[in-house]
């Protein structure tokens, strides 16, 4: 039976249509991905549906009721939840406080009834199946955790269908693993949920339907079991993507030496880097290859070990030595470590060149505009102008930004962590072939990413960490998922120790 009925929706934005008649069914106990490339339409969809803005025709029925006037009242009281990919709570509040925010239980005289909200909060996570402490601060939760508190939130309220966006981003494969079994469950009291995410290998493990948008238009829709990952990115993009993305080059002298470097998270870490290749990182979430990026940038102090950059011994320390040293950093979570939002496009490009020459002190609008010009042709930066704000872009186009802000200082050995977090196949495409161009004009690539296919596409080598250490290394011949998840668990030297004794 349909939960949710969507039926020729329409919306326009100062007379450009952003969505041209779209449908959308969600039935009752299902979990249905929503997809389509950045832009396409998703999430004015689900904006509409939460009454966060109003639809200029179409049909919407909920359980049932026809739906004229969505208000985001009206849909909270339907049981309509939206869990952004931007998390909505308070990390100076505690558990059950953000839990019951705009809802506290009052006893006499209105006095907060604390007490009473902690015990349901404690009932709410039992049946769940949540281990929370509910009188926990917020801040003090890992990304895992503040995933589920919003989830509970909404089921507090009586939510009958979830909306989660991108909700696995942040989180490593346990966390994962823990989000869907809870998900699974509540799917099995008949709560239904959208899945809106990029991730191909999550979304045939978990979906049981799927719909797909395309430049604001519906493309297709149907059970997840009948189609393929490479069907629906056909259907996404319009076009088959390019699995053969991979080029292999020739590679000049080293460029980069480690020796038994260590620092907090890794260990031991020995590396010779060549100019022109590109080497991909690898393992489970937290297994040290980011940090290991950002203790190279500077971010954090190395404990031990040697680095040489360029033949000559690099201290590390500060991330403005990094810079002089022509490294650049181009860090996993875009929105907190590399948008600065109120700046514009071309200010978020030359903000690093500026920093590393900060004795001018007058900018030339003329000379960085066509610096701005030159990248932006070629990085294939889609925007009308410059001047625009960053947050005008799509996270594709955004990352190309932030790749210029690295070319602009001359970098030579580029790190990329986690480079396509939170963009669409099309883009993700761009971002490979980027990544090869760089590498054929001479530039030296990190890549650090926990997708395999990933990997195939772009690196000459990968370098798999587990517990802070390298656990193995593979040619790109040797790249699979298979043998990179040996070596990810620590699977593959414990059988080679084994076959040895």
């Amino acid at each position: 039976m349909a939960l949710l009925e969507m039926r020729g929706i329409r919306k326009s934005f100062s007379g450009v249509p952003v969505l041209k008649g779209v449908d959308l069914t969600v039935s009752e106990g299902e979990i249905h991905a929503l997809l389509g490339e950045n832009g396409a339409g998703k999430s004015t969809l689900m904006n509409i549906l939460t009454g966060t803005i109003p639809f200029d025709g179409g049909e919407i029925k909920f359980d049932g009721q026809e739906l004229k006037n969505i208000s985001v009242k009206l849909s909270e009281k339907l049981g309509i939840a939206f869990v952004h990919q931007e998390l909505n709570l308070f990390n100076d509040l505690k558990v059950f406080e953000n839990i019951y925010i705009n809802r506290e239980l009052t006893g006499l005289f209105g006095k907060l009834n604390k007490k009473e909200m902690i015990r349901r909060s404690e009932d709410l996570f039992r049946r769940l199946g949540v281990k929370m402490d509910p009188t926990a601060m917020v801040s003090d939760l890992r990304t895992g955790d503040k995933q589920l508190l919003e989830i509970s939130k909404a089921l507090l309220t009586g939510a009958k269908l979830l909306i989660l966006d991108e909700p696995t981003t942040s989180l490593n494969n346990d966390e994962v693993e823990h989000l869907f079994s809870i998900v699974s469950d509540l799917k099995k009291k008949g709560i239904s949920f959208i899945f809106i995410s990029h991730k191909m290998p999550e979304i045939f493990k978990y979906c049981d339907t799927y719909t797909v948008f395309r430049n604001g238009e519906f493309i297709s829709s149907g059970k997840i079991a009948d189609t393929t990952p490479e069907g629906v990115t056909r259907l996404m993009v319009g076009h088959s993507e390019d699995a053969g993305s991979y080029v292999k080059r020739e590679t000049g002298e080293t460029v980069l030496n480690l020796t038994h470097m260590s620092g907090k998270g890794f260990r031991d870490v020995s590396m010779e880097v060549k100019k022109g290749e590109i080497v991909g990182l690898t393992g489970l979430q937290g297994c040290g290859s980011s940090e290991f990026m950002q203790c190279l940038f500077g971010i954090t102090p190395k404990t031990a070990g040697k680095i040489e950059v360029f033949g000559k011994e690099y201290k590390g320390g500060s991330v403005h030595r990094a810079m002089k040293a022509g490294i650049g950093l181009l860090p996993a979570n875009r929105k907190e470590n590399s948008v600065i939002p109120d700046m514009s496009i071309i200010e978020n490009m030359y903000l690093a060149e500026h920093t590393l020459s900060a004795g001018k002190f007058h900018l030339n609008k003329t000379k960085e505009l066509k610096k701005y010009d030159s990248f932006q042709e070629l990085l294939n930066i889609k925007a009308k102008s410059g001047n625009m704000p960053i947050v005008s872009l799509s996270g594709g186009n955004q990352q190309k930004v932030f790749i210029a802000r690295w070319l602009n200082t001359n970098a030579e050995i580029l790190l990329f962590d986690n480079p396509t977090q939170g963009i669409d196949v099309g883009a993700k495409e761009e971002i490979y072939k980027l990544i090869h161009t760089l590498a054929m004009k001479g530039k030296t690539i990190l890549v650090n990413t926990l997708e395999i296919p990933e990997l195939q596409k772009v690196a000459d080598r990968c370098v798999v960490f587990y517990g802070g250490s390298i656990a193995g290394e593979l040619t790109h011949d040797e790249i699979d998922e298979h043998t990179v998840m040996m070596y990810s668990t620590g699977l593959a030297n414990d059988k080679e120790s084994k076959e040895v004794v």
